[in-house]
C-alpha cells in the first residue's frame, strides 16, 4: 500500500531542547492515524511538519514526504514544497479561533477558499457540501454569521467545514472533538468515518481515547518527542479510565447561596435575533459544584460569560450574596477577585509577548495585593501542581500546548482565591493525568477557601463525578435539573436521553452504522 505521507526520523529542536526525536510514521488512503500522548509530547510539532510549518525558533529535521512531495528533509524545510501543498494536506487547528478570521463572514471565507482549491466546482455547491459534513446547516443565517457569533463547539465545525472545502486528499484534525457535547461527538465521529471510507487519509491527533479507538486503524504514542508504541488501538491504548473525583457537595445546606441567577434572559448581537437564554434561574450554594449541560450552540457559554460579566445585552439578575453583580466593567476589585472565569477557548486571553507564570502572577497583585516575588513564588508553585514546571511555565504562550495553557489560565484564575470559579470546558484539551491534576487542585480549592463550582461541560461522566447538581440547557431554556445519578440513570427531558445515550461512543457508533 502507497503511503500518501512518509514521516521518517522527524526531529524538531528548539535551541538546545529537543521537541521530537526519530519519529516514523506513515498516512495512507482510506485509513485514520492517530497521534495521542499526554500535553506537550510533541503531538502538534508532528503535524505541522507535513505542512512544512514550525513553531518560532523550532527547526525541523529528518524527512516527510506529502503527495509525493519532499516537506522535510536533512537540511530543513523545503520552503518551495508549501505551494504545492494546498490540495494535498488540510490542517485543523485544535483552538478554531486561530483559524477564523473574525472580521470575515463565514459564508464569504468559505467561497473564497472554493474559489482557490476547486475552481471546477460552483462555489456554493462546495460551500454546502462542506457546511452538511461538518454538522452545520448550510443557508444564509450560518453564512452570514462572523465567528463570535457562534459558540465554541460550533466553531470548531466551521473550522472544520473550512478545512473540508478545499477537498484535500490529508485531513490532519488537532483535537476536533474538544468543546463538542455527546451527540456532536459521536456525529462528527460518523462524519470522519465517511471521510476514511471515501478515500481520505486522516491523521488524528486527540486525548480524546474514546475517539481513537472507535475511529483509528493506527495509534502512535508519543512520549516526551520520542514514539515508544504503534499499532492497533486494542494494543497500545490502556483500558479506559474511570473518572473518580470528590463530589463538590454544599458546605451548609442551610446557608443562602453564594451565587444565585434569576429569570436571566440574554441576547446576541444583531438585528431579528431572539433570545439564547429564556428566564434561566440557577442556584450555587458555597464550596459545591453546579453542572451545566446541553449540546453547542444551547446557551451554556452565554450563561458562563452572564456570570463572569462578561456579557452585557442580558436581563435579570445575577446575585453574589445576594447582592447584584453588574458587568466586568463596572464590577469592584474585590467583585473581580470573588467570581473568576476560565474560559473554553484560553490562547487569546494570553498577552503574546509575556512568560505565562508572570501573567499568572499579575492576577495576584492585581487582585489580592501580594507583593510580586510572593505572588511570583505562589504562582510557580501552583503551575508545579497542575503539571507545569518553572521552565515550561517562564515560556510566552506560544511555546505551550493547548493542554498546557488550559491548566496556565485556570492557574492564573485560581491563584485569585475566588468565591466562585466558573470553568468553561476547561478539561477538554486534557489528557486523563492533567484531568486529575485539575480536579484535585479545585478539590484543594474548594477545601482552602470554600469555592464554589459553575462547571460548563460537554462531559456528561466528568459532571457525574464532581458535581452535587445538574442542569440541562436545551434552546437556551432549562430543561432538566437534578442530582448526576437521577439526570444519568433516569433522564425524563428527550435531549437529556440523547446525550446520554451518546456518552459510549464505540457503541453509539455501532447502532448509528447498525452493525
Amino acid at each position: 500500500m502507497t503511503a500518501l505521507v512518509t514521516v521518517r526520523g522527524l526531529s524538531a529542536r528548539a535551541g538546545d531542547t529537543a521537541l521530537l526525536e526519530a519519529v516514523d510514521f506513515d498516512l495512507h488512503e482510506g485509513r485514520v492515524t492517530a497521534l495521542v500522548g499526554p500535553s506537550g509530547s510533541g503531538k502538534t510539532t508532528a503535524a505541522l511538519a507535513l505542512l512544512g510549518e514550525a513553531g518560532h525558533g523550532v527547526r525541523l529535521g529528518g524527512h516527510v514526504t506529502a503527495g509525493g512531495v519532499t516537506v522535510v528533509d536533512a537540511h530543513g524545510v523545503r520552503g518551495e514544497a508549501a505551494a504545492l501543498l494546498g490540495r494535498v494536506v488540510a490542517y485543523m487547528p485544535q483552538h478554531p479561533g486561530s483559524a477564523l478570521n473574525p472580521a470575515r463572514r463565514t459564508g464569504a471565507v468559505l467561497a473564497e477558499l472554493a474559489r482557490l482549491h476547486r475552481p471546477d466546482t460552483a462555489p456554493q455547491a462546495a460551500v454546502t457540501e462542506a457546511l452538511r459534513a461538518a454538522q452545520l446547516p448550510p443557508g444564509r443565517d450560518v453564512g452570514r454569521r462572523f465567528p463570535h457569533q457562534f459558540s465554541g463547539g460550533q466553531r470548531q465545525r466551521v473550522a472544520l467545514a473550512q478545512t473540508l472545502v478545499c477537498r484535500p486528499r490529508v485531513l490532519v484534525l488537532d483535537e476536533p472533538s474538544t468543546g463538542l457535547d455527546t451527540v456532536a461527538r459521536m456525529r462528527l465521529a460518523e462524519e470522519l468515518a465517511a471521510l476514511a471510507r471515501g478515500g481520505l487519509a486522516i491523521l488524528l491527533l486527540s486525548h480524546d481515547h474514546d475517539l481513537v479507538r472507535a475511529l483509528a486503524d493506527d495509534v502512535v504514542v508519543l512520549r516526551r518527542g520520542r514514539v515508544v508504541a504503534s499499532g492497533p488501538p486494542a494494543a497500545v491504548l490502556p483500558a479506559r479510565p474511570e473518572v473518580t473525583a470528590p463530589r463538590h457537595t454544599p458546605r451548609d445546606p442551610g446557608r443562602p447561596p453564594v451565587l444565585e441567577v434569576r429569570d436571566l434572559t440574554a441576547y446576541l448581537h444583531g438585528r431579528g435575533r431572539g433570545p439564547v437564554l429564556h428566564g434561566v434561574d440557577l442556584h450555587l450554594p458555597a464550596g459545591a459544584c453546579v453542572g451545566v449541560a446541553g449540546l453547542s450552540g444551547s446557551g451554556k457559554t452565554t450563561l458562563a460569560r452572564c456570570v463572569a460579566g462578561l456579557h452585557e445585552r442580558r436581563r435579570g439578575r445575577v446575585l453574589l450574596d445576594g447582592v447584584p453583580l453588574p458587568v466586568l466593567r463596572r464590577r469592584t476589585t474585590v467583585q473581580k477577585r470573588r467570581v473568576q472565569y476560565v474560559w473554553q477557548e484560553v490562547r487569546g486571553s494570553f498577552e503574546e509577548r509575556h512568560p505565562v507564570a508572570e501573567q499568572v502572577a499579575r492576577t495576584a497583585v492585581r487582585l489580592r495585593g501580594l507583593a510580586p516575588g510572593e505572588a511570583r513564588a505562589e504562582a510557580l508553585e501552583l503551575l508545579d501542581r497542575l503539571g507545569l514546571d518553572g521552565a515550561t511555565a517562564g515560556r510566552p504562550p506560544g511555546g505551550l500546548s493547548g493542554g498546557e495553557l488550559q491548566r496556565a489560565a485556570l492557574a492564573r484564575a485560581a491563584i485569585a482565591a475566588p468565591d466562585v470559579l466558573v470553568c468553561d470546558e476547561i478539561t477538554t484539551a486534557l489528557d486523563p493525568a492533567a484531568t486529575a491534576a485539575v480536579l484535585a487542585e479545585l478539590a484543594r480549592l474548594r477545601e482552602e477557601h470554600g469555592t464554589a463550582l459553575l462547571w460548563v461541560s460537554h462531559d456528561l461522566e466528568l459532571l457525574a463525578a464532581v458535581a452535587h447538581h445538574i442542569v440541562v440547557v436545551d434552546g437556551g431554556r432549562v430543561v432538566e435539573t437534578g442530582a448526576p445519578d437521577q439526570v444519568l440513570r433516569a433522564p425524563r427531558a428527550p435531549l437529556t436521553r440523547r446525550l446520554v445515550r451518546a456518552m459510549d461512543l464505540g457503541t453509539a457508533l455501532a447502532a448509528a452504522s447498525g452493525s
